[in-house]
């Protein structure tokens, strides 16, 4: 195995075209984004939009555990906590926010496998591809909200494109999903067994990619082995517990939804642990993504995105994004100290802070 963090291939098809493959190669650390995989990746996706014997890329990673867990989060707190490093932070934010829109944005068709772990920053390699790949080992989130941070990687635009206010339940609770419910929500294209992906492979190689349009092919390939999965597309959680769901999320304060949603964590199903992460929240974190998901309604995804980096680069230097890595993965004693113990004592001028320069 090439100790690269992030592999390059091109494989041939049967009619002399190519299939560009990228696969994230960190399995150790849940193939975590890190910056020397963004900046190998964002050039090499240029290259080949440009190449026109490339066809297709494949999204993938290595080993079977994670697609990407989430950013390297290790790698940010020294930046947020070392003498003269936040640099390194805000580059960090910058390139992974550069490379998800490059990736929501491209002319050819971005397969991604998004097999095992999917969370944060690697729900921000897979939301924006073309062809968005779940299987029965899935597990989707994004739990940001727990240390310090709130989603981003343009998840302020596309939790309102969810229906109704499930992207708002997702974004406070962390809630972990299933393939199912990752196609129920919009975040994936296909649900296909894993153990059929190098089938999938082979088909794509043997396809005839020069009678066709290149995302009809995609398409017609993956159709295919979706139908011979569906033995194995399990139940959607957050299908089944919608109407529960929208009922929790409404009302006309932040304040008022997460009592509701405390109300539920008594229940013993997949809605009462969904919610129990709320009390060891951070309060600034849940009133960031509420104010960002409502300020991003109408937003295009450009907007958001701008408008997470002066909030990305706001939490590198006010201490609560730290403090949430500190207790999750440095110290590892799970005793955050943020900076407000309960939503009701957040001062509104500290969060609106976040959102400028």
């Amino acid at each position: 195995m090439s100790d690269q963090p992030i592999v390059f291939e091109e494989w041939k098809t049967a009619d002399g075209e190519l299939i560009a493959v990228a696969r994230l190669n960190t399995p150790r650390n849940l193939n975590s984004l890190s910056m020397d995989m963004i900046s190998l990746l964002k050039p090499q996706l240029s290259r080949w939009a440009e190449d026109p014997k490339v066809q297709a890329v494949w999204l993938e990673a290595e080993g079977d555990k994670a697609f990407c867990a989430g950013g390297d989060i290790v790698s940010l707190y020294r930046a947020m906590t070392e003498p003269g490093k936040l640099a390194e932070g805000e580059r960090f934010f910058n390139e992974e926010y550069e490379l998800d829109y490059q990736i929501h944005t491209y002319p050819k068709p971005i397969v991604c496998w998004g097999n095992g772990i999917v969370m944060g920053g690697g729900i921000g390699l897979m939301v924006g591809a073309s062809h968005r790949v779940v299987t029965e080992h899935s597990k989707l989130a994004m739990p940001e909200v727990s240390i310090g941070l709130y989603p981003d990687i343009g998840a302020g635009w596309f939790l309102n494109r969810m229906p109704m206010r499930t992207g708002l339940f997702l974004g406070l609770t962390g809630a972990r999903m299933n393939g199912a419910d990752a196609l129920f929500v919009n975040m994936a294209d296909r649900f296909i067994s894993h153990g059929l992906k190098d089938q999938v492979v082979d088909a794509l190689k043997a396809a005839d990619w020069q009678r066709a349009d290149a995302q009809a092919v995609v398409s017609a390939v993956l159709r295919q082995f979706e139908q011979q999965s569906r033995e194995a597309l399990p139940a959607s959680p957050v299908r089944e517990h919608f109407e529960d769901i929208q009922q929790a999320t409404d009302a006309d304060s932040l304040e008022q939804v997460v009592a509701q949603l405390d109300e539920l964590g008594a229940r013993e199903d997949w809605l009462g642990k969904s919610v129990k992460g709320l009390k060891s929240a951070s309060p600034t974190s849940l009133a960031l993504m509420w104010q960002h998901y409502h300020r991003s309604r109408l937003h295009s995804l450009k907007e958001v995105l701008d408008n997470e980096l002066v909030m990305s680069h706001s939490s590198l230097k006010k201490g609560e994004f730290a403090e949430g890595i500190r207790a999750l993965l440095i110290d590892k004693d799970m005793q955050p100290r943020w900076r407000y113990a309960s939503l009701s004592e957040v001062d509104s001028g500290w969060v609106n802070g976040f959102f400028s320069q």
